[in-house]
This record gives structure tokens, C-alpha cells and sequence, in this order.
């Protein structure tokens, strides 16, 4: 299951910052607009998604992980899941 730390970071500079620093690659913003919809997919990586504004849900072995700004979700490689967004959001991606 994914790991979700509550964070009160939200300032973009910042936790570009924190990731580069722990290791991380292939760093971006990403937003969506509510209703969008990902079927289900893994990563080939360890992935960490930020979020920054709005509201993102992952569903992973068929339970739904709310997503906040603040939030840090980081998933294991190859891992399936499925995303929806109830609100506007954007957050940062990255890879190890």
C-alpha cells in the first residue's frame, strides 16, 4: 500500500528542493481537472506524488487514498492503481 505522509509543504520550490535531494528524478508539476479519470497502471519506478492544490484520489487494492495539499504519497514500483480527481489539483511528480 502506498505511503501518505501529512506535510504542510506546499510551496513548489521547496519540495523540488527536498526531492532533488533525496534522489529524485524526472521532477514536475502536473495539474488535472476535476473529472479527470486514469485507469489503472503501475510505474516502472518508486514513485512520489506532492500534492500542491485541489484534491487527488488513488485507488490501490480497492481502497481509495484521499490526497490533500501537503500531502506526500509515495508508491512502490510496478504497483497497480487508478486515479481520480473530485477537484481541480495540482501536484509535483518524481521517480528513484
Amino acid at each position: 500500500m502506498a505511503k501518505v505522509v501529512k506535510t504542510s509543504i506546499t510551496d513548489e520550490k521547496k519540495i523540488k528542493e527536498i526531492l532533488e535531494k533525496e534522489g529524485y528524478f524526472n521532477i514536475f508539476k502536473w495539474c488535472d481537472s476535476e473529472g479527470t479519470k486514469y485507469p489503472e497502471h503501475t510505474h516502472p519506478h518508486y514513485e512520489v506524488r506532492w500534492i500542491l492544490s485541489g484534491h487527488l484520489q488513488i485507488i490501490e487494492n480497492g481502497k481509495t487514498i484521499d490526497l490533500f495539499p501537503g500531502d506526500r504519497m509515495e508508491s512502490v514500483a510496478n504497483t497497480p492503481h487508478s486515479a481520480y480527481v473530485p477537484k481541480d489539483v495540482c501536484y509535483i511528480c518524481a521517480s528513484r
